[in-house]
């Protein structure tokens, strides 16, 4: 069986957006149904709908977090912190180690902008810069994960 970070480049490479490599990488991990997890994050790739907002890698890292750290008892505030200390900590790494959350300026292309996402095509972006994106988001939150308190997940 392949390891997350590999597993969500070999999902990119089939031709799922980053979102939903990343998300669908973790989802049997920690319960979470894979073809359904390839629907909740389709929405998500190229910066949200192809808007150029936050990566798509982001967004799918920090779904995989939730799936690992998530909390659902609201009077859970110690999970709850946790949880956010993760999903921040996921944020400064990929920003520190790539420059940016933000699909636009990781592409130097403004996907919302009309024939931008064909522009970005052509020129082979999403096949140069993204790779690396979603490995790198991978294996951040493959890290964090392991630090899972054994106890987390059974509550």
């Amino acid at each position: 069986m392949a390891m997350p970070p590999e597993d969500a480049l070999r999902r990119f490479h089939q031709g799922y957006n980053c979102a939903q490599s990343l998300l669908s990488a973790f989802a049997p991990q920690f319960g979470l149904d894979e073809e359904l997890a390839l629907r909740l994050a389709g929405p998500f790739g190229a910066g949200i709908a192809r808007r150029g907002e936050m990566c798509g890698a982001v967004s799918g890292g920090l779904m995989a977090l939730g799936l690992c750290y998530g909390t659902v008892h609201v009077e859970d505030l110690q999970a709850k912190r946790r949880m956010y200390a993760q999903a921040e900590a996921f944020l400064r790494r990929f920003e520190q180690r790539f420059g940016s959350l933000d699909c636009r300026r990781l592409l130097g292309l403004d996907l919302s902008q009309p024939g931008n996402v064909e522009l970005a095509e052509q020129r082979g972006l999403f096949m140069e810069l993204c790779p690396a994106f979603v490995r790198g988001a991978a294996e951040m939150v493959e890290t964090l994960a392991s630090q899972q308190p054994p106890d987390l997940h059974t509550r």
